[in-house]
């Protein structure tokens, strides 16, 4: 249908290696509403009768019952060549043959590349919520599990469970605030740009925007059919978003194990060995860390398409649709797994009380109470405590707690401190797992009142979140159904 100036056909190896059919499923409702609100639109500026329309329509309508049949037809290099054949077919040349009138495929891909990737982000975003919906759940029952910190993977300082999960929250919430960024410069049409340059004929791009729920146009017809940069931005978003969820698989991989034994995953997210009988193996977690870096390729993928193309379409481009697809798949599932893994885990909270009390990193409490309350400079309140956990260790001690008065009055006068045993050792008891918390003071810290302060404004600002995605659902489908009621008000007049 397309060869105008080549004769004969076109070969058949040449067009199976050509052909984007596979991944064209993804955009076969979008490219039909899309032919849809673009016919509507010649008729109304007087290109097209209204009984060519209403052919037409008819004609696109049916083609929505049969997906497999028209997508299947290996002659075709793509989803509009096949739509278009199909159209031909049903209501002859004469008419059918209308239905690119001032359009490309060029643009045409684009708008529907931009209505399914449109329709991604809702759809991840929805996902996304109810993830960090669960972390926040979990959070809220978790504000006094004492656990240790770690940086180095070393422990660092005591914090809570609670704390560590809405340090999560916080990525999740800047990967909604991305997509949300993302969604406006995703909504907006290129259709009506043709080729690269633009139509003779006189076409209303912002009818046809109204038409398919697009906020504005994109204006350049050049950068409306070429760029993709937008693409490159859904896929590093969700590059993003997919180290975020590879990071929390590592941690919770890291404790299941009967080494720290913080958490235990349920039954049914687990898997087993096929030889040794004892292993409950975090295969999804796992799984879900692995797919990160697939992800991750498909963004290098996508960019090294793009990097050496000139400007105005190229094939090229048709290779963006399988990275970008598949990329949504893949993220949608995680966020899934991920949900159903926290919801359904097990918390050994007394296991991480018992580690916290049994270790060193209460030692900057102790550090920074010398400072503010015994009038100590950091430095050297840092240098007294560093000597005295050198000193517990060496004398095999498990806490600050465990040393004796004649230990501490060594240190005391090694360092030329004059500060009271009594005193020091009252500090250290006030630094215990189970009390320190109580002490922080800075803003965002796992203090309980801070912990609560963090929780509510997390579930507001959760509550707006949901409530900014429903409303562009909402748009899109009402969008759709008035374009819908459009279609039938036309072909049910004409059958009338």
């Amino acid at each position: 249908m397309y060869r105008s100036r080549p004769e004969g056909s076109i070969d058949r190896e040449i067009l199976n290696y050509v052909s984007s059919l596979k991944d064209d499923f993804a955009i076969f409702f979008y490219d039909i509403i899309g032919s849809e609100a673009h016919v509507i639109m010649l008729h109304e500026m007087g290109h097209l009768s209204r009984e060519e329309l209403v052919e037409l329509l008819k004609a696109l309508e049916d083609a929505k019952l049969h997906p497999k049949p028209i997508m299947n037809r290996t002659e075709h290099e793509d989803v509009h060549e096949s739509v278009e054949s199909f159209v031909v077919e049903k209501i002859g040349m004469s008419k059918g043959g209308t239905l690119q009138t001032a359009r490309s495929r060029n643009d045409q891909v684009m708008t529907d590349l931009k209505m399914k990737v449109r329709n991604d982000i809702n759809e991840v975003s929805v996902l996304l919520g109810d993830l960090v919906g669960s972390l926040l759940e979990s959070a809220d029952s978790n504000k006094d599990t004492v656990m240790l910190l770690y940086t180095h993977l070393q422990h660092a300082q005591i914090g809570t469970f609670s704390h560590y999960l809405l340090s999560y929250t916080e990525s999740l919430f800047r990967d909604m605030e991305r997509l949300d960024e993302l969604y406006s410069r995703i909504n907006q049409s290129p259709l009506g740009s043709l080729a690269i340059g633009g139509s003779t004929f006189s076409v209303d791009r912002t009818r046809t925007a109204s038409l398919l729920g697009f906020n504005q146009l994109s204006i350049n017809s050049i950068d409306a059919t070429s760029s993709r940069d937008v693409v490159l931005e859904y896929l590093a978003c969700l590059g993003i978003l997919m180290i975020t969820l590879s990071r929390i698989s590592e941690d919770l991989i890291l404790w299941t194990t009967d080494e720290f034994k913080y958490i235990e995953l349920a039954d049914s997210v687990s898997s087993t060995s096929s030889a040794m009988p004892q292993k409950k193996n975090p295969d999804p977690l796992e799984i879900l860390r692995s797919r990160s870096g697939g992800i991750l390729g498909n963004l290098t993928a996508a960019m090294t398409v793009l990097k050496g193309l000139p400007s105005g379409y190229s094939r090229d481009l048709q290779e963006l649709k399988s990275l970008v697809f598949s990329s949504t798949t893949t993220t949608e599932s995680s966020l899934n797994i991920l949900r159903f893994v926290i919801e359904s885990s097990t918390v050994y909270k007394t296991r991480m009380l018992e580690i916290a009390k049994s270790s060193f990193a209460n030692a900057i409490d102790v550090a920074e109470l010398l400072t503010s309350k015994e009038n100590l400079e950091f430095r050297s309140a840092h240098k007294l405590v560093g000597s005295l956990v050198k000193l517990a260790i060496c004398n095999g001690k498990r806490t600050l707690e465990d040393l004796g008065d004649r230990e501490i009055e060594q240190q005391l006068q090694a360092s030329c401190c004059q500060i009271p045993i009594k005193t020091l050792k009252e500090i250290i008891v006030a630094c215990g797992a189970e009390n320190l918390l109580a002490l922080r003071k800075s803003k965002g810290s796992p203090n309980h009142s801070e912990q609560v302060e963090m929780i509510l404004q997390n579930k507001m600002r959760l509550i707006n979140f949901k409530d900014r995605t429903a409303k562009r659902k909402k748009a899109i489908d009402k969008a759709y159904d008035d374009l819908s009621k459009l279609v039938r008000s036309y072909t049910f007049a004409s059958e009338s």
